[in-house]
């Protein structure tokens, strides 16, 4: 988001978070919710399709909650301001395109409205088809997670997006010459389908509570926390969205502190960094190790300060509207260990894998009739889910070898911190100190060597930094 953006979503939450009845915060915010994700979605070149993603995805939320409600709690008269208000939204936004003047509320032009109210039309009736189905099971709902990891496939996918974008500029008598895999970039996708699969799989479990499709609506596309997370769970979520919006100068002074260390963090401190952090064009220009360093450092810091700097923005954000946000990070780079690190790193989605998927199947692989040596069951476990957070970030070379990369540290971490943890307690306190710090030291540095890979699409050029920074070659790219 920008600066700009920002303002705009403080300016509109400052005045919902006086609106003591949940009922109609939960409409004010579903409509700012739906609002933001045309406003943010990115301009694309292909034509009407920085419309249609939002569209989609409110497609998707709706979908997804017909499926994962019980048959009884879908009448419509009870849900009706998740239809409305969205289709109201969308037809709106879709009228400007008349407009003698041009009103920035879409990332282009809106299709005309006759096409628009097609799309809404078949919505509907595919909405309504669904709702028939009265009791979902769990290959129905295996389905729909299957349905939205295709998605994310090709949204994570540079080739799978090429191909699509061929297929879509084909359609739309485009040039195919200029077709990009950056032609398809969806607002929010990441998160909107791991906010999705956590309500399906507890549906599936019987742990996911009663909610209806506004409330669902404003989950998952809650407009702080849209872009950049943090991840949330539904029934955390409802817990600040029912409860009367009552608050305290204190709870507007804590909001306000956070966003303005947000602001700091990102548009200073993070901004600042890039000029020198490292980037694929700098990283063939250097050639001293010192100086190989110096911008792999320096991306580190970055990444962090830009992250974190987003989180409290939404921290904050949200804080204005009432609701308590997890915290995503808990400084991860003072940690004294990998282990601790990923405790504190990108919290939410830490433990959404955990919950998830690293539980589950370790649960599984030590409850076989034949059970693997508890080393191995970590080994695969810690490498196939720090694997798929690689992947999450996108399904690239230089993604997999960081999630791997990580996944070997978590194990060899494991494994010392399992041979060792007798032998330092009966060490000086100040002794038990000065290891923590060479710990973090040494963590640090990991992690930052890790950031080589994630910051360089390259393999090549990441494995020739790489040499730079120990010193094994000049880099002579």
């Amino acid at each position: 988001m920008t600066l700009v953006n920002i303002l705009i979503f403080v300016s509109l939450a400052v005045p919902i978070g006086f609106v003591r009845s949940d009922r109609w915060r939960t409409v004010l915010l579903l409509a700012v919710s739906v609002f933001a994700i045309y406003y943010l979605q990115p301009a694309l070149p292909i034509r009407g399709f920085d419309f249609l993603l939002p569209t989609l995805t409110l497609a998707l939320i709706t979908g997804s909650w017909i499926l994962t409600t019980k048959h009884e709690n879908r009448s419509w008269v009870a849900n009706w301001p998740g239809l409305i208000i969205p289709g109201g939204i969308i037809l709106g936004l879709s009228l400007t395109r008349y407009l003698s003047i041009s009103i920035p509320l879409t990332a282009s032009r809106p299709p005309q409205a006759i096409t628009v109210l097609a799309i809404l039309a078949a919505i509907f009736l595919i909405g309504m088809a669904l709702s028939k189905i009265r009791n979902t099971g769990k290959t129905t709902l295996t389905i729909l997670v299957m349905l939205i990891l295709v998605l994310f496939i090709v949204m994570k996918m540079p080739l799978a997006s090429l191909q699509l974008s061929i297929w879509l500029r084909s359609l739309t008598g485009q040039a195919l010459a200029t077709a990009s895999a950056l032609d398809i970039q969806w607002i929010g996708f990441s998160y909107i389908a791991f906010r999705i699969i956590h309500t399906i799989r507890d549906r599936q479990t019987g742990r996911l509570p009663e909610v209806n499709l506004q409330e669902y609506i404003v989950f998952v596309i809650f407009f702080p926390a849209i872009s950049a997370g943090p991840l949330d769970r539904l029934e955390r979520f409802l817990m600040d969205l029912r409860k009367p919006s009552v608050r305290s100068a204190v709870d507007w002074g804590e909001a306000g502190q956070r966003i303005l260390l947000g602001l700091f963090k990102k548009f200073v401190i993070a901004d600042g960094l890039a000029l020198i952090a490292l980037n694929p064009t700098n990283a063939v220009q250097v050639r001293d190790t010192g100086w190989a360093w110096v911008l792999v450092v320096a991306y580190s810091l970055q990444i962090y300060f830009d992250f974190s700097g987003y989180t409290d923005i939404a921290i904050g954000i949200g804080r204005l509207l009432g609701f308590k946000l997890p915290e995503n990070f808990n400084h991860p780079y003072l940690k004294p260990n990998l282990t601790q690190f990923w405790n504190n790193w990108h919290m939410t989605l830490t433990q959404w894998f955990r919950a998830y998927y690293f539980n589950p199947l370790t649960r599984k692989l030590r409850s076989g009739k034949k059970p693997l040596p508890i080393p191995a069951i970590i080994f695969l476990t810690q490498m196939s889910t720090m694997l798929l957070i690689g992947l999450w970030h996108g399904i690239t070379w230089n993604f997999i070898l960081w999630g791997l990369w990580h996944g070997i540290g978590l194990f060899i971490n494991n494994r010392w911190s399992e041979r060792t943890k007798t032998r330092f307690a009966g060490y000086p306190i100040k002794v038990q100190h000065g290891l923590n710090y060479l710990g973090t030291l040494f963590t640090f540095t990991v992690v930052t060597f890790g950031w080589v890979v994630f910051s360089l699409p390259e393999t090549h050029i990441s494995l020739e930094y790489m040499k730079v920074l120990l010193g094994i070659v000049k880099n002579g790219l």
